[in-house]
C-alpha cells in the first residue's frame, strides 16, 4: 500500500482479494459467525427426519471466517515478494501472527498468517505500517565524552569501547561492599521471551541483584498479581476461541477496540452472526465497547470493587452460583459473603453513581451464561484498589464454575509482559516460581550450578518506582534500561538520571528521551531484525524470525547481553561459563529446562514445531499441542509447592507467610478473596467539579517498542484532545473543537474538546498521539498512587476545573501548549520546580508520519 493512498487490501484465500478504503472501512469487512455448537442445538429441536438431512457442514456449525489482511509497499505485488518470513505483532499484547514480506534485503510488506488460531489472518491496524523503516536509527554505540552530562555529549564509538566501559563500570560496583545491590535493571516489555531470560540469568545468577524491573509494572503487574493470588500463579486460563462458544461478553475497564482490536473483530462478529453473545461493558468512558454493549456501566471513576462486590451479592443472593462448585473447587466463601453481604444493588448502585436496575441487569446476564468470557482492561487495572478489583471479576468466574471448559474464559490484560514476567527479567522468580518457597530459589541454584545464596530471596524484589528512589538516593549507581524510554512519561526522571555518580546505560534502537542522558548508548534489533519467541494474551507461544539486517553495527538485543556476560566473566560454580548458550534457539532450549514441571512448561514446544504455528503453553512433550485451557476439572496451582506467592492482603498489601498459606489448606482449590470498597484518593469539589482519568488509545505503543518503523494508520485521531461530555460542555459555554485549559490543584495543561459519551462529570484524554510533553504533563496534573499489592502505579482520578481558551485554530495547538507544576511520583522522586514544558516552548509534541 503506498502511503496516504488509504487502500487495503483484505483477502479470505490467496486467490481472492478486496480492495478497500481503510479510512471508512478501518477494521475491514464484517465475517459473521455462530458458536460451533449453535446449528446443532436448532437442529435437536427438529424432527429427526429434517436433522439427518441437514448437510454435515451445517450441523457442525462455523469457526471464525478466515479474512487475511496484506499491506504491500506502493508497486509491491506478491510475485515480487522473494520471501515471506513468519513474524509476530510487535503491537499491543493479543499476539497476532503475521508474515514479512522482503524483497531486496528490506521489508516490503505484511501480511496476516491465514492458518494461526490468534488472528485467523487479520492484522491490529497498528500493525499496518510498523514494518516501514524510520530513518532515525541508532547505528552504532554512542558514549559520553566530555565531563559532566550538561557539558559532555554524546559520540560513536566501537563496541569494544562500549562494552568494556560498561563491563569496567560493573565490575568497580561489584568490588564494593554490598555491589550486588548497586546494580539494576529496568527492562521493557518488547524483548524475546530469550532476550529476558537470558537477562534474568545474568542479573538473579551472575550478579545476585534483587533490583530487577520494568514495564511491566505500569501494564502487566496488576493482572498477574490477580491472577496468583485467586488461582496461585500467573497465566490466563482462557483461550482466544472462548469467544467462539460463549453467549456472554463482560469487558471490565477493558476498550478492547483500542487495545486487543483482533480479539475486538472476534467479539463483533461473534455479535453479528447466529445466537449472538449478550454483552456487558464497565467504565465511565464512551468507548467503542460502550456502545455496542447490551449493559453499559458507566461507574464513577474509582469504584470498581463497590460495583463487583454488588454483582457478587446479586450472584449469591439470587442463587446463581454454582453451590456444588464453590464447595469442592475454592476457599474463601464465607469471608467473600460476609463481606459483599453489605453491598446489595441498591448500595453499590448509590457508590458508583449508575441506576440499580443495570447492575440488576448485569447480575442476570452474569448468572444466567452457561458460558461467560470476562476481559478486564487496563482502565481495571490501573485504577483505583486494582488488585482486588481484578480479584473479584475471578470471583464472578470462581462462583459461576466458568473455567476450563469451552467458552468460560477469563482474561486479565494489563498490557505487553507475559514473557519478561515468565523468564524472570522483571521482579518474579523465571518460571512463575515463588521468592518466599527456598525449595524453588533451590531448583534454580541447580539448574544454573550457582549458590543458592546468590539468587536474591530475603524479600521482594524491588519494584519499578523503587528503584528509581535508590537511584535518586545514590546507592544504586548503575541503571541499565532497555527497550523502554520511562523519561519520557515519568516527571523529575531526567533530573535522576542526570546524576553524576549514576552510571546509565540506554539499549535501544533510537536515541530516546532517556538515550539522551546516558553514559553508554547501545543500539539494538528490533522486531524483524532477529531471531525469538513471543507469548501472547492466551499463552500462545509464536516464533518470529530474522528477516533482514539491522541497520549499520546494531545488534540484537541478546547479543549484547551474551557480550556483557561474557566480558564480565560469570561463571557458575564449577567454574564453567554461567551463560553457556549461543543463539536464540539454544537460549530457548535453556528456558525450556527452567520452565520444566512448572505451570508454565515449555519443554513440548520447539523451533520447528513453532515454524508450523503457535502453540500455547504449558506444553509438554507427551501434550505437544499445548493445553488450551487452564484449570479444567476445577484443580488449581495453590498447593503449597506449586504457587508463586503464599499471598497478601488486598488493602494493605502485607504479605502473608508460608505458615498462613498452608493453614488455609487450599490443597488445589482456588482463592475467593473478597475486599472492602475504599475510595480514591482524590475526587471532585467545588472548585474542581470534574474528574479526570487517562487511557492509553489506539496509537500508544508503551515506552517506545522495539519495531521497524514508527507510522501509524490512521483512522485514529492525531491531534491533542479531551473528551468531555456534552453537558458538561454546555455548562461552561465550550464547543466541539474549542481549546480548553485543564487546571488540577497540581498543575496545567491544554488540549482540544471533543464532546463524546463520556459519563457527565467525567473528562478522559486518551494518551495517543499527543506527545512526550503532554504525557509528562498528564502525569503532573495526576496523584500517583501504588496498587499496595502488584506495587503498580495508579494513575488516580484527578480533580479538575475546565476554562475555555478559545479556538483550535486561535493558538498553536500541539506545539508546546503543555504546562505543569512540579509534583511527585508515588515512589517519592520530586519533579523539577520549574515549568515542565511551558507554553510556546519546550519540545513540540511528535507528530506521527502521515501514512
Amino acid at each position: 500500500m503506498a502511503p496516504g493512498t488509504g487502500r487495503v487490501v483484505h483477502t479470505s484465500s490467496p486467490r481472492r482479494c478486496q480492495v478497500l478504503d481503510r479510512i471508512a472501512d478501518p477494521r475491514g469487512r464484517r465475517t459473521p459467525y455462530g458458536p460451533p455448537d449453535a446449528v446443532e442445538r436448532l437442529a435437536a429441536a427438529l424432527p429427526s427426519h429434517m436433522r439427518d438431512a441437514l448437510p454435515p457442514v451445517i450441523r457442525l456449525g462455523s469457526p471464525w471466517p478466515v479474512r487475511v489482511d496484506v499491506f504491500p509497499e506502493d508497486g509491491v505485488a506478491e510475485p515480487g515478494v522473494e520471501r515471506w518470513v513468519p513474524a509476530v505483532s510487535a503491537a499491543g499484547s493479543n499476539g497476532d501472527a503475521l508474515d514479512l514480506a522482503v524483497r531486496g534485503g528490506r521489508v516490503v510488506g505484511v501480511r496476516g498468517r491465514a492458518g494461526d488460531r490468534v488472528n485467523h489472518g487479520r492484522l491490529d491496524p497498528r500493525e499496518w505500517h510498523a514494518w516501514q523503516p524510520r530513518a532515525a536509527r541508532l547505528t552504532r554505540p554512542l558514549v559520553r565524552e566530555g565531563g559532566a552530562r550538561e557539558d559532555g555529549r554524546l559520540v560513536e564509538t566501537t563496541w569494544d569501547v562500549a562494552m568494556d566501559r560498561v563491563a569496567a563500570r560493573s565490575r568497580e560496583l561489584l568490588a564494593r561492599p554490598g555491589g550486588w545491590g548497586r546494580l539494576a535493571f529496568h527492562t521493557g516489555t518488547r524483548l524475546f521471551l530469550e532476550e529476558h531470560y537470558t537477562l534474568a540469568v545474568i542479573g538473579k545468577a551472575g550478579i545476585g541483584t534483587p533490583h530487577m524491573d520494568g514495564d511491566t509494572r505500569w501494564g502487566a503487574a496488576a493482572a498477574a498479581a490477580a491472577l496468583a493470588a485467586s488461582f496461585g500463579t500467573d497465566g490466563q486460563p482462557g483461550s482466544c476461541t472462548d469467544v467462539d462458544h460463549c453467549d456472554a461478553l463482560a469487558l471490565w475497564g477493558h476498550d478492547c477496540a483500542a487495545t486487543h482490536p483482533v480479539l475486538w473483530e472476534r467479539m463483533l462478529d461473534r455479535r453479528l452472526g447466529s445466537s449472538p453473545p449478550a454483552m456487558i461493558a464497565v467504565g465511565p468512558e464512551g468507548t467503542a465497547a460502550a456502545r455496542e454493549a447490551d449493559v453499559h456501566l458507566a461507574v464513577r471513576p474509582g469504584t470498581n470493587v463497590a460495583l463487583l462486590n454488588g454483582l457478587l451479592h446479586e450472584l449469591i443472593a439470587g442463587g446463581w452460583h454454582d453451590a456444588a462448585y464453590v464447595a469442592a473447587h475454592t476457599v474463601g466463601f464465607e469471608r467473600l459473603w460476609r463481606i459483599v453481604e453489605a453491598y446489595p444493588a441498591k448500595r453499590a448502585a448509590e457508590i458508583c453513581a449508575v441506576p440499580v436496575g443495570q447492575i440488576e441487569q448485569a447480575a442476570e446476564i452474569l448468572g444466567a451464561a452457561e458460558r461467560l468470557v470476562s476481559a478486564v482492561g487496563p482502565a481495571f487495572l490501573g485504577s483505583n484498589q486494582a488488585t482486588a478489583a481484578a480479584c473479584q471479576v475471578n470471583n464472578v468466574h470462581l462462583l459461576r464454575g466458568m473455567l476450563g471448559r469451552p467458552g468460560a474464559g477469563l482474561f486479565q490484560l494489563g498490557g505487553p509482559g507475559c514473557d519478561a514476567l515468565e523468564a524472570g527479567s522483571a521482579a518474579d522468580l523465571p518460571g512463575l516460581r515463588n521468592w518466599a518457597d527456598a525449595g524453588h530459589v533451590r531448583e534454580l541454584a541447580d539448574l544454573w550450578n550457582v549458590d543458592p545464596a546468590v539468587i536474591p530471596q530475603w524479600g521482594p524484589a524491588t519494584h519499578a518506582t523503587q528503584i528509581l528512589r535508590y537511584a535518586e538516593e545514590g546507592s544504586v549507581g548503575l541503571l541499565w534500561i532497555t527497550a523502554s524510554d520511562p523519561a519520557a512519561t515519568m516527571p523529575g526522571l531526567d533530573r535522576i538520571l542526570a546524576r553524576e555518580d549514576l552510571f546509565v546505560v540506554v539499549q535501544d534502537p533510537y536515541l530516546t528521551e532517556t538515550a539522551r542522558l546516558a553514559d553508554v548508548v547501545l543500539p539494538a534489533a528490533v522486531w524483524g531484525e532477529k531471531t525469538g519467541t513471543v507469548t501472547g494474551a492466551d499463552r500462545t507461544v509464536h516464533l518470529c524470525e530474522k528477516a533482514v539486517e539491522p541497520p549499520g553495527e546494531a545488534r540484537a538485543d541478546l547479543d549484547i547481553l551474551l557480550d556483557y556476560a561474557r566480558r564480565m566473566d560469570l561463571r557458575d560454580r564449577d567454574g564453567r561459563p554461567l551463560v553457556r548458550w549461543t543463539d536464540a534457539e539454544s537460549a530457548f532450549e535453556a528456558w525450556k529446562a527452567c520452565s520444566r514441571g512448572r505451570p508454565c512448561d515449555h519443554t513440548g514446544i520447539t523451533y520447528d514445531r513453532l515454524r508450523a504455528g503457535g502453540v500455547q503453553w504449558p506444553c509438554t512433550p507427551s501434550s505437544s499441542h499445548g493445553i488450551e485451557r487452564l484449570y479444567a476439572g476445577g484443580r488449581f496451582a495453590t498447593g503449597p509447592k506449586d504457587c508463586q506467592t503464599f499471598g497478601a492482603d488486598l488493602a494493605t498489601g502485607a504479605e502473608y507467610g508460608e505458615e498462613r498459606y498452608r493453614a488455609e489448606n487450599p490443597g488445589g482449590r482456588a482463592f475467593l478473596h473478597a475486599a472492602d470498597f475504599e475510595p480514591s484518593p482524590e475526587v471532585a469539589d467545588d472548585e474542581h467539579p470534574l474528574v479526570l482519568i487517562t487511557r492509553p488509545g489506539p496509537r500508544r505503543f508503551p515506552a517506545r517498542p522495539a519495531r521497524l518503523g514508527d507510522a501509524v494508520p490512521e483512522p485514529f485521531p492525531a491531534e491533542p484532545r479531551l473528551e468531555v461530555h456534552p453537558g458538561d460542555a454546555a455548562a461552561l459555554g465550550v464547543e466541539d473543537g474549542d481549546l480548553v485549559r485543564v487546571e488540577s490543584p497540581l498543575g496545567m495543561l491544554e488540549a482540544v474538546a471533543r464532546l463524546s459519551g463520556v459519563r457527565p462529570g467525567v473528562v478522559v484524554l486518551p494518551l495517543d498521539g499527543q506527545g512526550e510533553a503532554a504525557t509528562r504533563a498528564v502525569a503532573e496534573l495526576t496523584l500517583t498512587a501504588w496498587d499496595p499489592v502488584s506495587r503498580r502505579p495508579l494513575r488516580t482520578p484527578a480533580a479538575v476545573r475546565l476554562v475555555k481558551a478559545g479556538r483550535c485554530g486561535e493558538a498553536a495547538v500541539g506545539e508546546g501548549l503543555y504546562s505543569a507544576a512540579a509534583t511527585r511520583l508515588g515512589c517519592g522522586v520530586t519533579a523539577r520546580p520549574e515549568v515542565t514544558a511551558a507554553a510556546g516552548g519546550g519540545e513540540a509534541p511528535e507528530r506521527y508520519e502521515e501514512v
